[in-house]
């Protein structure tokens, strides 16, 4: 079994964690995470691709151990997330990287990959929107609430508060659980949403929060960009969508087949929610494995 290795390493002030494993001569699979969670999320899938793939797998700032000191005034929106990861990315010297991307990390990767779009070897979307049609439109009316409430950011505002129970350890399990039949509901282990919602409740976290909640109506702003991206660039695509999930929806999943040729596209569904990993690890590792070998190692 591969060593996955822990890490630190400082960039543009923020003191980045990550986690990494396999060969530093092989072919790089960054792997970002999203809201709630952090690189702990692959900590099953790692093992899995080392291998046959140099695994980085970073903790995005405000998540997980990653570290932004108070004296930095870091302001918490996807495009410095962005900035900070592609800054994480030369600082170790990666100029070419297939990708895996959840919820955040999707808004995340897309603008690095629309500045730099020869970088990207790959895109593996797992229940990492592009489309506004993968909204779940029950999941999202209260986060639209609060950016129809103000022009700018407010954490004060009652659509503001609104939100911050979900920041608590019911609404963060929930996520884990929520669309998973009962008989895989024992694969969801519970250190996961107990970490999260542990990490959630520290100083400073809900104020950074509530920012990315604020911001990410930036992001349906940008997806006739990443679609642009998806038509011109040529990038292989492999859609991993847990089917059941309400926040991301199937219609997302679906959506990449309008703008991916067809021979560049795979869509392939299990029967889960939104942390399909926690379900279904061994499988998505399984195609990963056959869809980068195919188009990375091949190449």
């Amino acid at each position: 079994m591969p060593q996955v290795e822990l890490n630190n390493i400082t960039v543009d002030g923020v003191n980045v964690f990550y986690r990494s494993a396999g060969s530093p001569t092989a072919p790089v699979l960054l792997l970002l995470h999203g809201f709630p969670t952090s690189s702990f999320q692959f900590r099953q899938l790692i093992p899995l691709l080392a291998p046959k793939f140099r695994i980085l797998a970073p903790d995005l700032p405000g998540f997980g151990f990653t570290e932004v000191p108070a004296e930095l005034k870091y302001q918490f929106t996807f495009d410095n997330l962005s900035l900070t990861i592609e800054a994480f990315l030369d600082a170790l010297k990666v100029d070419k990287f297939a990708v895996y991307i959840f919820d955040y990390g999707s808004p995340t990767a897309f603008r690095i990959a629309v500045r730099h779009p020869n970088r990207v070897t790959a895109i593996i979307t797992q229940n990492g929107n592009a489309y506004e049609e993968g909204l779940g439109k029950d999941f999202w009316k209260s986060i639209k609430n609060y950016w129809a409430s103000s022009s700018e950011f407010t954490t004060s505002s009652p659509e503001a508060q609104a939100l911050v129970p979900f920041l608590q350890l019911g609404p963060t399990k929930w996520q884990y659980t929520n669309g998973v039949p009962e008989h895989l509901l024992s694969r969801i282990a519970p250190e996961t949403y107990t970490l999260d919602a542990a990490l959630l409740s520290r100083e400073g976290q809900t104020e950074s929060n509530l920012s990315l909640f604020f911001d990410y109506r930036t992001n349906i702003d940008s997806y006739p960009r990443w679609q642009e991206y998806l038509r011109t660039s040529g990038v292989p695509v492999l859609a991993l969508w847990g089917q059941n999930d309400v926040i991301f929806i199937k219609a997302g999943a679906e959506a990449f087949a309008r703008d991916v040729k067809e021979k560049d596209f795979v869509l392939d569904y299990v029967d889960s929610g939104h942390f399909p990993l926690e379900t279904h690890v061994e499988h998505y590792a399984e195609k990963i494995d056959q869809f980068l070998s195919a188009r990375i190692l091949k190449a």
